[in-house]
Parts: C-alpha cells; structure tokens; sequence
C-alpha cells in the first residue's frame, strides 16, 4: 500500500551535541531535533533526530535522521519508527535511503513494514510517502 502527505516543520533546535573524540574533517557536523506535522493520508507528527555533515553556504552534504510518527496512515491509526537519510551537492538528492524500522509499529500499525521516501517540490512543498505493508 502507498500512503502520501505533504509535511511541514515545525521546529528545527539544534543541539549543543558534538562527536567525541573531536576530529576535524572537511564538514562540520551537527545534531538538532525536529518536529514535523503531516497532512493528506498521512496525518500526525513527528519526533526527529537529526544529524549531518553539512556546509550552510553551498548546501553540500549528507544528513540522517531517525523519526518517531504518531498519527495515522490511511486511517489505521498508531505510532512507529522510519528513517532516512541522503546526500546532496547543494541542488539535488542522491545517495537516498528510507525504511520503517521492523518491530515498531504500535496500535493499528503493529506488524508495519517497508520503505518510502522524500521529496521538495520547486514551490518549497515538501512530500512524502510511505510503501508499507501491515502483518
């Protein structure tokens, strides 16, 4: 089945976290949370942990972040994990990975599993949508 929503972000916090030992590489790396809110067949929210290696002024590098959703798909409501991660040369996404963590879903998306992905329209509307299977 295929769930598709559009999403917005209602917090990016970065964290004062840094890697340790320290080791200086050609990118700074960060951590932050995030929060996002869904709409369409996905509706509901979620708690992100976000880390990257990421130059700000060319919009060169590659980030992963682990989400926790509640809300529901399709009307099965619940919560469960997904995560995701790619990189980019400043205009583009590649490298991408995307996948519901086994063994998380709770409440009416117990047993949910598979993969989805992202993408930014030219407008700034960020999507996303889930292939899953329940079972």
């Amino acid at each position: 089945m295929r769930a598709t929503a559009t999403f917005t972000v209602k917090a990016f916090v970065p964290t004062e976290l840094k890697p340790e030992p320290a080791v200086s590489t050609g990118l700074p790396v960060g951590v932050a949370t995030m929060e996002k809110n869904f709409e369409g067949e996905v509706v509901g929210r979620s708690a992100t942990l976000f880390t990257a290696a990421f130059d700000q002024p060319t919009g060169v590098g590659t980030y992963v972040a682990m989400e926790s959703f509640e809300g529901s798909l399709q009307g099965r409501e619940g919560a469960f994990n997904f995560v995701h991660s790619a990189t980019t040369s400043g205009s583009d996404r590649t490298a991408e990975f995307f996948t519901i963590v086994p063994s998380s879903g709770t409440g009416e998306l117990a047993g949910i599993s598979g993969a989805g992905g992202m993408a930014v329209d030219a407008d700034g509307t960020h999507r996303i949508w889930f292939d899953y299977q329940l079972g």
